[in-house]
């Protein structure tokens, strides 16, 4: 009794935590040009400067100051230009090595075209609500793998749990939190990366049209810190005037922070078009710079 009242304890404390950071990112996005001091970002999450520096430091990985520093257009700019053939050479050893945070530990499965017709039918799906540094998700897990991960930004999570609904409408969906709790930490990168604890891959389990499964796993071979054009991810998969369809597929992705869905950024290094709001993509793709310096220079 007295370990189940710690843990949850701690869970509360995380969560306060989550909630601080959530707003805090958000006001570091709105508001990276006026390069807010400590103090403003501190008040903002109710924390003295010294505890705010602290947690933020923890789960981001760096300072708050140089974090602004991946929040602009020219350091989007600067990204693309290095990564002009990143998903040619993602499979290299150089790009999949133990210093990348997140490459490709990820293995998915496409449901065959009798199981997509089925809409989830004999399928059963565990699903939680979970708090981030970007907002509360929501996760759904199989026994085959991830099927679902999107952000609920109402307080009740209506709108999520809706779309998770009808994006499942014939499966049997059991809320379980405690199933999903390992998932969500996996994503969000705060208990080593996405390989389990025997060294597997976390599995996907991924319900779309052959175009849109095609698209999704292009976006799994950009490694972590990097970041693509709609127009690289259409000749990576062999159709290069099919931006606009590849813009639309990447908007459907069922699966996000898992599949990277937030690295496609357009041409001319401008970040927009992200289905939970451009603040958070922007958010996650300055996060994901943090941890890979953190991670080389560890």
């Amino acid at each position: 009794m007295l370990a189940q009242v710690a843990h949850a304890t701690t869970d509360d404390t995380d969560s306060a935590h989550y909630r601080a950071l959530t707003v805090t990112i958000r006001h570091l996005v709105d508001h990276w040009q006026d390069q807010p001091s400590l103090e403003e970002l501190a008040g903002v999450a109710g924390m003295s400067p010294y505890h705010f520096q602290r947690l933020f430091t923890r789960w981001v990985g760096i300072s708050p100051k140089r974090f602004v520093q991946f929040l602009t257009l020219d350091h989007a700019k600067r990204l693309l230009a290095e990564n002009q053939s990143v998903l040619d050479t993602a499979l290299d050893v150089g790009l999949s090595g133990p210093s990348r945070l997140h490459d490709l530990f990820v293995a998915c499965e496409a449901m065959t075209p009798g199981e997509y017709k089925a809409e989830g039918a004999g399928l059963t799906i565990r699903w939680g609500l979970h708090d981030s540094p970007f907002g509360r998700a929501l996760v759904g897990s199989t026994e085959r793998g991830v099927c679902w991960l999107t952000f609920a930004d109402r307080s009740d999570a209506s709108d999520a749990l809706a779309e998770f609904e009808a994006a499942w409408p014939a499966a049997r969906l059991v809320e379980d939190a405690e199933s999903t709790r390992d998932v969500a930490a996996r994503a969000f990168g705060w208990e080593g990366g996405w390989r389990s604890a025997d060294g597997e891959p976390l599995r996907l389990l991924l319900k779309g049209t052959n175009f849109q499964v095609k698209v999704w796993e292009a976006l799994l071979r950009i490694p972590s810190g990097a970041v693509v054009s709609y127009e690289d991810v259409a000749r990576a998969i062999g159709q290069p005037t099919a931006m606009r369809a590849v813009g639309a597929a990447v908007g459907r992705n069922p699966v996000c922070v898992l599949i990277p869905c937030h690295r496609v950024i357009q041409k001319s290094g401008v970040i927009h078009n992200y289905r939970y709001g451009v603040p958070r993509k922007r958010a996650l793709l300055a996060w994901e710079q943090a941890r890979l310096v953190g991670e080389e220079a560890a």
